[in-house]
């Protein structure tokens, strides 16, 4: 059975004290939970610092983004090692906002992710819709496009060792929430295309989350479809009181 997992994108928020102040709140609400997976992902700037508070916590740290690339001229990149050495485990890549906002295609993100592997990270994959897209009855045909690019030739070690998040774009930040029955719907179109690419026992082994308008009141009916292994939370991630409710409520 797959383990819940729920994550915290914080996106540009959070100065450094914050962000300790903030994890700091969880780490106490969130102690005895042992049943999901939890993932904050900071500001770069804070990364180092939020890894000192919830060291051997049951908490764990993310990046937002990472560079495929291990060093160089590369002004303003921070690399899969370098975000390792500042204590993080996993790394968010191919963000939507990523895609809309910095021009990050299929092609960066399978760079991206084999990078983060390469240096024992555990890539945070993201894939998802417009609303223009779903409204022309695309999603299905955007979600395979997307799987197959920033998957291209990674083998079933690979892919078992990477986490999917499903976000359709339209419902990011927007208070529009997909119902469980149409985030279900890409979920199994994912779960299953997963199986025709790598088979079922490890298609089964890797986890799907939802991400777009999370919340506290939404998040227990996500997580009983059967393809909905969690979630990637934004805003509500940024609160102490509404972050550890979903944590809670999803179990």
């Amino acid at each position: 059975m797959r383990q819940v997992f729920i994550a915290g994108n914080w996106k540009l928020n959070k100065s450094i004290k914050e962000a300790i102040e903030l994890v700091t709140e969880l780490k106490r609400d969130l102690i005895d939970i042992e049943a999901a997976d939890i993932v904050v992902c900071p500001v770069f700037t804070a990364l180092s610092d939020v890894s000192d508070v919830i060291i051997d916590s049951n908490i764990k740290l993310g990046a937002q983004d990472v560079y495929w690339q291990e060093s160089g001229a590369f002004t303003g990149e921070v690399s899969s090692t370098l975000l390792k050495d500042a204590g993080c485990t996993y790394v968010i890549i191919g963000h939507s906002e990523r895609r809309k906002y910095f021009f990050e295609t299929d092609e960066t993100v399978n760079k991206k992710i084999k990078a983060a592997q390469n240096a024992e990270l555990i890539p945070i994959v993201c894939v998802g819709e417009t609303l223009e897209e779903r409204e022309s009855g695309k999603t299905m045909e955007v979600i395979k496009g997307q799987l197959q690019g920033s998957l291209q030739s990674l083998d079933n070690q690979s892919l078992q060792a990477l986490v999917i998040a499903y976000e359709p774009v339209w419902a990011i930040g927007t208070g529009k929430t997909a119902t469980s029955s149409q985030a279900q719907e890409v979920h199994g179109f994912i779960r299953n295309w997963l199986i025709e690419r790598c088979g079922s026992p490890v298609s089964q082994k890797i986890r799907i989350l939802y991400g777009g308008s999370v919340k506290p009141s939404n998040i227990k009916e996500l997580i009983q479809e059967p393809d909905i292994d969690g979630a990637l939370v934004g805003g509500a991630s940024l609160e102490r009181e509404t972050f550890s409710q979903i944590v809670k409520n999803a179990l």
